[in-house]
């Protein structure tokens, strides 16, 4: 799967296409490779303030269960409500349907740490 050059990536595998002052976020095609089959996601809670670099949920599959983290700061703005009933929409389009979560009030700072798609790709290709 090709990755898209119109969001950042961040080092815990997670994407954010930011418009505006609002972001889309999700976790990359190579993510849901590695956890294999998406059994469960436990989204942060609309309203809530996320922290750049924290942890602000969990995504389960049939391997493990890991943290998902925020790769911009905001407020969640809007979950993905049918993620609930069929998760494996991640494994499926990671970078369409399978988004996870919404933030408004952006801080668009935080996504100059962030890696283009070319830098994520480096990045997998040299993780051991």
């Amino acid at each position: 799967m090709t990755t898209p050059t119109d969001r950042s990536y961040a080092k815990t595998h997670e994407w954010v296409k930011i418009e505006g002052d609002e972001a889309t976020v999700g976790i990359t095609a190579h993510a849901q490779e590695a956890l294999g089959d998406i059994t469960f996601i436990e989204p942060p809670k609309i309203g809530t303030a996320v922290k750049a670099g924290g942890p602000c949920g969990v995504i389960e599959s049939v391997k493990a269960a890991s943290d998902l983290y925020a790769p911009v700061s905001g407020q969640v703005l809007s979950v993905n409500d049918a993620l609930e009933s069929a998760p494996e929409k991640v494994n499926s389009d990671p970078y369409g349907e399978g988004w996870i979560f919404r933030l408004s009030k952006v801080n668009a700072a935080d996504a100059a740490s962030l890696m283009s798609a070319d830098a994520y790709d480096a990045f997998v290709k040299s993780e051991p």
